[in-house]
């Protein structure tokens, strides 16, 4: 099949088109397309396609398959172009992509494309996509008689955006895995949530970790695409659709949870992060966020708008060595490390003084100053995140509860102490 064969005569009618930057890259996809199509098909480079899609022999095609591979992100306004010229003719498009970044393609879907396969394509993908595209959508159904209310979601969140809060912003990060990062910032933002009866903080919680996030299901709460499609566009991001993105938890708590996928952390720039970070802000008293372990782009971000960076580890080699890293790190690039509040976790017993000398060993060997120490809340931790809820729901006299709440609260008489300038 040469490069020529879309626009010369043929005697099989020529009814789809690939397009790609070279078709030999793509040798599943030659023989999916003679499987399909047999000689009724052609191949044109991207140059050729943006001529061809403008002659009236393209009136005859029924769909193009643009293949593309991560080397053709660079050329994305051409291709975003010929979706659009062959939407505007009534030519279906399909993506066939290898190693292209979600958010390429979400803008390919949202300009038109009507399917998306990956490459290596699986078997019987291409022929599934065809048979979509060649499928007539069905009529326009019968004007049904209106329908009763439908009850509403669990966990939707009710609460209305107020665009004059100015939030704290109090990020947690774990510097190991497995130190209880997530189950801190859960309860920390429960306990915040609930410190006042009468005129309760508005709270959310954050959860930044795009791949391994557990937020949603250390509170038992859905994972929703509301979630991505937000991340993946925070130019349009207002208050009203930042607010709709959230879940309710016990409609106290409102949670942005992780992304219902496992997506790459440089997903979202530091400019999405900072406006995230602005509607939070805007609507809540206090935002905690989950952070994940991995320093990215944006962690610089939170940072900067943090009002202290909690820092969690335990007793071992691999968090002191770790928490030296990341200091080194800071101070490298002169970032505000003096931020950083350092949160020992299932710390020694009061008894133990071996224990207590090894955590004064390593905050002389850190420099540092080991400001909370979190006792070991034993298997109720375990029960509670199993049960989808806070430690204060079924363990309220738990030691690490108790130390939880009086963080949140002197956090809170500190906060309300400055709002007052007392």
């Amino acid at each position: 099949m040469t490069p020529s064969a879309a626009v010369q005569s043929d005697p099989a009618p020529i009814v789809a088109c690939t397009i790609c930057r070279d078709v030999q890259n793509f040798d599943l996809l030659i023989e999916d397309m003679e499987s399909e199509l047999g000689e009724g098909w052609g191949d044109l480079s991207f140059a050729d396609a943006a001529v061809f899609l403008e002659q009236p022999d393209a009136e005859s095609l029924e769909f193009i398959a643009i293949a593309m591979d991560e080397e053709d992100e660079s050329n994305i306004g051409t291709i975003a172009a010929l979706i659009k010229s062959a939407v505007k003719r009534d030519i279906a498009a399909i993506v066939i992509a290898e190693e292209v970044s979600p958010i390429v393609l979400h803008q390919l879907l949202r300009l038109g494309a009507k399917e998306f396969v990956p490459y290596p394509l699986p078997e019987g993908a291409l022929h599934d996509a065809i048979e979509r595209v060649r499928t007539p959508p069905a009529p326009a159904p019968v004007a049904a008689p209106p329908a009763e209310p439908q009850a509403e979601e669990p966990h939707t969140n009710r609460l209305k955006p107020k665009k004059d809060c100015e939030g704290v912003i109090l990020p947690v990060h774990g510097l190991a895995g497995g130190v209880g990062a997530t189950t801190f910032a859960v309860n920390l933002a429960w306990e915040l949530a609930n410190i006042e009866k009468k005129n309760p903080p508005r709270v959310c919680i954050l959860d930044l970790d795009l791949q391994y996030g557990s937020v949603a299901t250390y509170l038992d709460l859905p994972r929703r695409d509301a979630v991505y499609e937000l991340l993946s566009d925070t130019e349009a991001m207002d208050s009203e659709s930042f607010m709709q993105a959230l879940l309710s938890f016990n409609e106290k708590l409102h949670v942005l949870t992780s992304p219902a996928d496992m997506l790459p952390l440089d997903l979202v720039t530091p400019e999405d992060i900072g406006r995230l970070l602005q509607e939070a802000q805007a609507n809540f008293d206090y935002v905690v966020i989950d952070m994940p372990s991995t320093i990215v782009q944006w962690t610089e971000t939170v940072l900067s708008a943090a009002h202290v960076y909690f820092a969690l580890f335990e007793l071992d080699m691999r968090s002191a060595q770790n928490a030296l890293r990341l200091i080194r790190a800071l101070k490298a690039e002169e970032l505000p490390v003096e931020k950083l509040r350092y949160i020992l976790n299932r710390a020694p017993k009061f008894t133990d003084l071996s224990g207590k000398s090894r955590v004064k060993r390593l905050g002389e060997s850190l420099d540092i100053s080991v400001e909370v120490r979190l006792p070991d809340g034993g298997k109720q931790v375990v029960q509670a995140g199993d049960h989808g809820v806070p430690l204060a729901e079924i363990a309220r006299k738990n030691p690490l509860r108790r130390e939880v709440q009086k963080l949140a609260k002197s956090a809170h008489d500190l906060n309300r102490s400055a709002a007052t300038g007392g």
